[in-house]
């Protein structure tokens, strides 16, 4: 570089550490602070090579370098270090003499932890002032191979089909080593130490594939293969890990199913569906319960009409042969048929054919009871409506089907809900016991149904059922007849109004109804010159007249037809009004003198409904005159005549008044009769003022008219006790002195006594209103 520089460029290294009792070596000097002379006009620190040391030294103290400055005499210069492992993390790794400036290892050092270190150094005078600028020093951790390489996993799986062709792929394994990738202390081989038997797979030694190697991998004889793997460093020299590798040999179908023999013997109960008759057992190498392995059974012969089913169980995978259709002991007594088997899956091209893929199975029907059968079932059939008692409805018979047994069939009901039917117990034959009633709730849409059992007499017996419809036709056995009119009368002018609408109902169905003709009755031909009717529908007709006739009642006759098979017909009255009509076609006020009612109303009825009208209003009249000469004798009483009269021995004296309210006092003649009060000439109505009272609360009323009955008393009394002052008022108590003595009245609890007023009526009193309707119900009888 131009300058002198004392630099020991040998870095003391492991390998060249003295022996025991050699001399010890010392540490490479080093100048970096010295310069070039003045040529360079840029003062620049030299760059320090990397100084290397081994990873795992055990000699300790170890010295690295050292480091001078040529800036002052030795001894006058001191030196320091700073950086990881001297005053950062990981502390005390390197140490400095500050006055010799050599650079000292305090401790083993692990690549794979720390593989570098960058420290920096400084040079100071005695008084602390920098001499040189700091300078780098960079140690390098050489590798040891110190780690041994690992499998990522203990155990590798893998899968290949049974039969696969070498250099298939089954797995990779893998490995890593955690010293220095860059050194054969990392590079990694891998291999196959144990496989047991036959060398089927291989595995790259650098890259872990494992592969087929050969032919022959069959499921059926090694179904799982083991194998013991190693990885090495150093090329395969160093240090070695094991591991194992699992390989499954997967299933395909190279193996067809069998039967375990070639014919196989069963038996089958007639008149059966459903029942299993037994079970076909095949072998299949496969493995179990896949798809290679499943059994697929079909029947091949001898079922031309299906009545055989067979499955496979899914567990054991046995053909399951069974019933499909009732089979029958007297037309086929046995069944010869040929069943084959085959996998779900195709079989394997290469694969070999199955020597025994076919059986011939043999099924031997077992004769057994059948219940009797119905040819036709439901059997229907028809009759007409009230049909009488013991007609023939039908024949409902049975068929034993066990033609090699003598059997005998009874029959009997099971459903009749009208108890209408009556059936034979040897033939089947069907009757009526009663006529049906049209209006019995069994019958659904004009159908009723009836159960029948058919029985034999085997034991056990077998029943069949049949079911018995019977549809009840119906007969035209209502003639019909007018509808209700809403009005019944027509203008008599043909030209005016809508004429007299006519309709007809039937209690027949269809078709014994409508359509319905309408005709004026042939037996009374004169009516066709007055009178026409026009077909509107299939259910109504106008009548209208044919000319002005004459206002009044008309009686026509209609004759009725039906449509019915043979038709009903009816002859029918009609009563019906001909007035004057307006331009708008409705009758007018007055018009017709008599009205005759609705259609089919006789004159005998309507004189009926007159003369109960007349007998109404004569008994109205009979009860209003009878309770008017019952008046008279009812107005004696409470109030008798001048005879009995004991009002006047009653002394008026002065009263105490009925409060603040109360300052005029009463005429008490105002309870006399309006007729003794006329009579005798007396002023009526006259106010008398109460003595108490100042005059100037005295207040003129207007004169009120008497009353002429007993029953206008008591609107006069109210009138009298709520507005004149003159009386007392209603709520008021007015309180007398002493009255005196030698009345002839006697006393008033006279009134009480049960002796000389025993036909005393007071029932009178109730007409003058609720004030006397008390003292009725106290002193009337009970």
């Amino acid at each position: 570089m131009g300058a002198p520089l004392l630099l020991a460029l040998g870095l003391l290294a492991q390998s060249l550490a003295p022996c025991s009792g050699a001399p010890e070596l010392q540490p490479s000097t080093l100048y970096p602070w010295r310069h070039a002379p003045a040529l360079s006009r840029v003062r620049r620190a030299w760059v320090i090579p990397p100084i290397s040391v081994s990873e795992n030294h055990k000699r300790l103290p170890y010295p690295l370098v050292q480091i001078k400055s040529d800036k002052q005499q030795p001894g006058s210069v001191i030196y320091s270090i700073q950086g990881p492992g001297v005053d950062e993390e990981p502390r005390g790794l390197f140490s400095i003499d500050k006055f010799t400036g050599k650079v000292f290892l305090n401790a083993m050092l692990d690549r794979e932890t720390t593989d570098h270190f960058r420290l920096r150094a400084f040079a100071l005078d005695l008084g602390g002032s920098a001499l040189e600028d700091p300078t780098d020093l960079e140690i390098v951790v050489v590798d040891q191979n110190d780690n041994r390489p690992v499998f990522l996993q203990e155990v590798f799986l893998g899968h290949v089909l049974e039969g696969a062709v070498p250099g298939t792929l089954v797995t990779r394994a893998e490995a890593t080593d955690a010293d220095d990738p860059e050194t054969d202390n990392a590079a990694l081989r891998f291999s196959i130490l144990q496989q047991g038997g036959a060398a089927f797979f291989s595995i790259h030694e650098h890259t872990g594939e494992i592969r087929t190697v050969q032919v022959g991998l069959d499921r059926e004889v090694v179904a799982v293969y083991n194998l013991t793997l190693q990885v090495a460093d150093m090329s395969g020299e160093g240090l070695t890990a094991t591991a194992s590798a699992v390989i499954f040999l997967d299933d395909v179908n190279d193996n067809a199913p069998e039967f375990t023999k070639e014919e196989f013997f069963m038996e089958a109960t007639e008149a059966t569906s459903g029942m299993d008759v037994g079970r076909l057992q095949v072998e299949d190498r496969d493995l179990p319960g896949s798809p290679n392995w499943m059994a697929r059974f079909t029947i091949l012969e001898g079922d031309p009409d299906r009545q055989f089913a067979i499955r496979t169980d899914p567990k054991t995978n046995e053909g399951v042969l069974s019933v499909a259709k009732p089979l029958d002991f007297e037309s086929r007594e046995r069944y010869e048929l040929t069943v084959s088997v085959q996998n779900e899956v195709p079989l394997q091209a290469a694969a070999p054919r199955a020597q025994r893929g076919q059986a011939r199975v043999s099924v031997w029907v077992q004769d057994a009871n059948e219940a009797p059968v119905f040819p036709e079932n439901p059997l229907r059939t028809s009759l007409a409506e009230g049909a009488p008692a013991g007609t023939l409805v039908t024949t409902f018979s049975a068929q034993d089907p066990d033609t090699q047994q003598l059997q005998r069939v009874s029959y009997s009901k099971d459903y009749d809900p009208e108890d209408w039917l009556r059936v034979d117990g040897a033939t089947g034959r069907v009757q009526t016991q009663r006529v049906l009633s049209p209006a019995s709730p069994f019958l659904k849409d004009g159908w009723y149904r009836a159960i029948v059992l058919a029985v034999d007499d085997a034991l056990p017996p077998g029943t069949a059922t049949g079911t018995l419809s019977i549809e009840i036709l119906e007969v035209n056995d209502h003639a019909p007849a007018l509808a209700s009119l809403l009005a019944s009368s027509v203008c008599s002018v043909p030209d005016r109004g809508p004429g007299l609408l006519l309709g007809a109902t039937d209690e027949d169905l269809p078709p014994h109804g409508a359509p319905f003709h309408f005709q004026l009755s042939p037996r009374v031909p004169e009516l066709g010159q007055n009178w026409s009717l026009s077909q509107i529908n299939a259910s109504h007709a106008r009548l209208r007249p044919r000319h002005s006739i004459a206002e009044g009642p008309y009686r026509l006759h209609l004759l009725l037809r039906d449509s019915g098979q043979p038709p009903q017909q009816r002859e029918q009255p009609l009563n019906v009004t001909v007035c004057r009509c307006g331009p708008d076609g409705a009758c007018l006020p007055g018009a017709a003198a008599l009205r005759a009612g609705g259609a089919g109303i006789s004159l005998e009825a309507l004189v009926i409904v007159l003369a109960s009208t007349l007998l109404m209003l004569m008994l109205v009249l009979l009860a209003a005159l009878r309770a008017r000469f019952q008046h008279p004798s009812q107005d004696k009483g409470l109030l008798p005549g001048p005879q009995d009269d004991l009002r006047d021995n009653i002394l008026n004296y002065d009263e105490q008044g009925g409060g603040e309210e109360d300052q005029d006092a009463y005429d008490i003649n105002q309870l006399r009769h309006p007729a003794e009060l006329t009579a005798l000439n007396l002023p009526l109505g006259g106010p008398l003022l109460r003595r108490d009272a100042p005059l100037s609360h005295r207040r003129l009323q207007p004169h009120r008219a008497l009353p002429h009955s007993p029953a206008d008393m008591a609107s006069f009394i109210s009138d009298a006790a709520d507005n004149d002052p003159s009386v007392p008022p209603y709520d008021t108590a007015l309180i007398y002195d002493y009255e005196g003595g030698g009345s002839a009245a006697g006393t008033l609890s006279s009134i009480l006594s049960s002796a000389g007023d025993e036909d005393q009526d007071y029932n009178y009193l109730r007409d003058w209103g609720p004030r006397f309707a008390r003292l009725a119900d106290m002193y009337g009888p009970p």
